[in-house]
């Protein structure tokens, strides 16, 4: 079975856009036997996210990334499985952690079945991704064990919140940068180390990666207030009724002045003041203050992306810069 398409990102360089899907239908390939057990049913727990789809954000950046060197280098899709297998492992886990009955349009593992078995088997895909890495070098390892590191940082930094007197929209953009940059910025490595580009594009990548990858789960953030379910595939204001604060809601809550908005998004919003609080939010200028800084974070890719090699890569970097502006309205 191919993958699912990956975002809606037009690449207008056909040769390129036939590497990436070639490679896209391998990493699938090689994703999906990976998870393999003799176990019946391990199999089937660790390939239900994989079945469940999703964008494979992750491994498009290790594919365009490893256009800067040989990208049909031996390592290049072993490591965008060990990016993705990591990535579905946190997914499993994350859901405990949330208590999410559903996880791309299915139901959640621990909801299909328990959190204990949800828990081992997004331990078991953390196993299986250390297998692959193994044969890629002490180097990716190193790498891989520093983004797990930042990975688990994040997560704990989000689940006990800013400290006294620690500014919550700081603390709110550095959880972002570990629990979802840190691992876009290690597809960009994975995939310029792989396939022997210089050192200076790899770290070029590796920062406007991490810069998308942030902007990226900005743009969500946005989308839950601005979208409607038809546009956006979720429920708006999912954010709003599980009392999640991001980004626009901080902007709303930092404000000096007391408001029926500010009253409603103290805590989880009843369904009955949902429609209320989002029309409220969508008039606020917490959301083009969101906007701005989600620029922000796409201007400091772009930075790194001008300096790559002027190859159709490139192109396909600046074009999800753009990508990442205009889904967020």
């Amino acid at each position: 079975m191919s993958a699912p398409p990956v975002v809606d990102l037009p690449i207008e360089d056909e040769r390129l856009a036939q590497d990436v899907a070639t490679g896209l239908a391998a990493v699938e390939k090689l994703l999906r036997s990976s998870v393999e057990s003799e176990d019946a049913f391990v199999t089937e727990a660790s390939k239900h996210l994989i079945e469940a789809g999703g964008k494979r954000f992750r491994t498009l950046m290790v594919l365009l990334a490893a256009q800067f060197g040989d990208p049909s280098a031996p390592g290049v899709v072993p490591g965008a499985v060990v990016i993705e297998l990591t990535h579905l492992g946190s997914l499993y886990h994350d859901d405990v952690m949330d208590e999410a009955p559903v996880r791309r349009g299915s139901p959640s593992a621990n909801a299909r079945w328990d959190n204990t078995v949800a828990i081992l088997t997004g331990d078991y895909l953390f196993a299986q991704a250390s297998d692959l890495l193994a044969d890629l070098g002490p180097e990716l390892i190193r790498i891989q064990a520093q983004t797990f590191s930042r990975l688990v940082q994040g997560q704990i930094r989000e689940t006990i919140g800013p400290r006294a007197g620690e500014d919550a929209v700081a603390h709110y953009i550095d959880v972002l940068a570990d629990k979802t940059g840190s691992l876009i910025a290690a597809s960009g490595r994975f995939g310029a180390l792989l396939s022997g580009a210089p050192t200076d594009v790899e770290e070029r990548l590796s920062r406007a990666c991490e810069a998308i990858g942030l902007a990226w789960q900005l743009g969500d953030d946005l989308l839950d207030v601005a979208s409607t379910s038809t546009e956006s595939g979720k429920t708006p204001g999912t954010d709003l009724r599980e009392g999640i604060r991001t980004l626009p809601v901080l902007y709303v809550l930092a404000s000096d002045t007391p408001s029926r908005l500010s009253e409603l998004l103290s805590g989880p919003v009843a369904e009955e003041d949902v429609e209320e609080a989002l029309t409220l939010l969508r008039a606020h200028p917490a959301m083009d203050q969101a906007r701005a800084e989600l620029r922000t974070w796409v201007d400091r890719a772009r930075l790194d992306i001008s300096g790559l090699p002027d190859i159709p890569a490139k192109a396909a970097f600046s074009a999800l810069c753009d990508y990442v502006v205009e889904r967020s309205g």
